[in-house]
Protein backbone atom coordinates (compact mmCIF):
# COMPACT_ATOMS: atom_id res chain seq x y z
CA UNK A 1 0.00 0.00 0.00
CA UNK A 2 2.48 2.64 1.18
CA UNK A 3 5.95 2.67 -0.34
CA UNK A 4 8.89 5.01 0.21
CA UNK A 5 11.92 4.63 -2.06
CA UNK A 6 15.08 6.67 -1.47
CA UNK A 7 17.72 7.51 -4.05
CA UNK A 8 20.69 9.82 -4.45
CA UNK A 9 23.14 8.48 -1.89
CA UNK A 10 26.81 8.03 -2.65
CA UNK A 11 30.34 8.96 -1.66
CA UNK A 12 31.61 12.54 -1.74
CA UNK A 13 34.43 14.55 -0.22
CA UNK A 14 33.94 16.88 2.72
CA UNK A 15 32.54 20.21 1.61
CA UNK A 16 30.59 18.67 -1.24
CA UNK A 17 26.86 18.36 -1.83
CA UNK A 18 24.27 15.68 -2.45
CA UNK A 19 20.55 15.68 -3.08
CA UNK A 20 18.49 12.79 -1.80
CA UNK A 21 15.07 11.94 -3.17
CA UNK A 22 12.20 9.88 -1.78
CA UNK A 23 9.44 8.70 -4.07
CA UNK A 24 6.27 8.18 -2.05
CA UNK A 25 3.15 6.29 -3.01
CA UNK A 26 -0.04 5.42 -1.17
CA UNK A 27 -0.29 8.52 1.02
CA UNK A 28 -0.83 12.28 0.79
CA UNK A 29 -1.20 15.31 3.08
CA UNK A 30 1.16 13.88 5.65
CA UNK A 31 4.22 14.76 7.66
CA UNK A 32 7.40 13.47 6.03
CA UNK A 33 10.94 13.40 7.33
CA UNK A 34 14.53 12.35 6.89
CA UNK A 35 16.34 10.34 9.53
CA UNK A 36 19.88 9.02 9.56
CA UNK A 37 21.70 6.31 11.42
CA UNK A 38 25.41 5.63 11.72
CA UNK A 39 26.70 2.21 12.86
CA UNK A 40 26.12 1.60 16.58
CA UNK A 41 24.37 4.94 17.00
CA UNK A 42 20.74 5.87 17.53
CA UNK A 43 18.57 6.88 14.62
CA UNK A 44 18.49 10.66 14.43
CA UNK A 45 15.70 12.80 12.98
CA UNK A 46 17.36 15.56 10.96
CA UNK A 47 14.65 17.23 8.86
CA UNK A 48 10.85 17.34 8.91
CA UNK A 49 8.16 18.86 6.73
CA UNK A 50 4.41 18.92 7.29
CA UNK A 51 1.44 19.15 4.95
CA UNK A 52 1.73 22.97 4.86
CA UNK A 53 5.44 22.75 3.97
CA UNK A 54 6.54 24.01 7.37
CA UNK A 55 9.96 22.57 8.11
CA UNK A 56 12.14 21.86 11.12
CA UNK A 57 15.75 20.71 11.46
CA UNK A 58 18.10 19.15 13.93
CA UNK A 59 20.83 21.48 15.15
CA UNK A 60 23.47 19.22 13.60
CA UNK A 61 22.27 20.02 10.06
CA UNK A 62 20.62 23.43 10.41
CA UNK A 63 21.95 25.87 7.85
CA UNK A 64 23.39 23.11 5.67
CA UNK A 65 20.44 20.88 4.75
CA UNK A 66 17.11 21.83 3.20
CA UNK A 67 14.03 19.62 3.09
CA UNK A 68 11.35 20.17 0.45
CA UNK A 69 8.46 18.34 -1.18
CA UNK A 70 6.92 18.25 -4.62
CA UNK A 71 3.30 17.34 -4.08
CA UNK A 72 2.56 17.00 -7.79
CA UNK A 73 5.18 14.26 -8.11
CA UNK A 74 4.68 13.03 -4.55
CA UNK A 75 8.41 13.27 -3.93
CA UNK A 76 10.44 14.37 -0.92
CA UNK A 77 13.92 15.89 -1.23
CA UNK A 78 16.86 16.62 1.00
CA UNK A 79 19.48 19.02 -0.33
CA UNK A 80 22.69 18.52 1.64
CA UNK A 81 25.45 21.14 1.36
CA UNK A 82 28.82 21.57 3.06
CA UNK A 83 28.91 17.91 3.96
CA UNK A 84 31.11 16.75 6.82
CA UNK A 85 32.54 13.33 7.73
CA UNK A 86 30.10 13.22 10.67
CA UNK A 87 27.26 13.17 8.13
CA UNK A 88 28.26 9.65 7.08
CA UNK A 89 25.24 7.43 7.72
CA UNK A 90 22.38 5.56 6.15
CA UNK A 91 19.62 8.06 5.38
CA UNK A 92 15.98 7.02 5.66
CA UNK A 93 12.83 8.60 4.32
CA UNK A 94 9.93 8.37 6.77
CA UNK A 95 6.26 9.37 6.92
CA UNK A 96 3.47 9.71 9.48
CA UNK A 97 -0.17 8.85 8.93
CA UNK A 98 -0.98 12.35 10.19
CA UNK A 99 -0.52 15.79 8.61
CA UNK A 100 1.71 17.32 11.31
CA UNK A 101 5.00 16.15 12.70
CA UNK A 102 6.47 14.85 15.88
CA UNK A 103 10.23 14.58 15.93
CA UNK A 104 10.95 11.10 17.30
CA UNK A 105 11.46 7.95 15.27
CA UNK A 106 8.69 6.13 17.14
CA UNK A 107 6.12 8.59 15.78
CA UNK A 108 6.79 7.63 12.18
CA UNK A 109 4.59 4.98 10.58
CA UNK A 110 6.37 4.20 7.32
CA UNK A 111 10.02 3.87 6.37
CA UNK A 112 12.08 3.50 3.26
CA UNK A 113 14.92 1.01 3.03
CA UNK A 114 17.60 3.69 3.25
CA UNK A 115 20.40 5.05 1.10
CA UNK A 116 24.04 5.20 2.17
CA UNK A 117 25.91 8.50 2.30
CA UNK A 118 29.67 8.43 2.87
CA UNK A 119 31.71 11.60 3.37
CA UNK A 120 35.49 11.34 3.16
CA UNK A 121 38.03 13.80 4.51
Amino acid sequence: QVQLVESGGGSVQAGGSLRLSCAASGLTDNCMAWFRQAPEKEREGIAFIDRDSNSAYAESVKGRFTISRDNAQNTLYLQMNNLKPEDTATYYCAARRFPYCRYDAASMDYWGKGTLVTISS
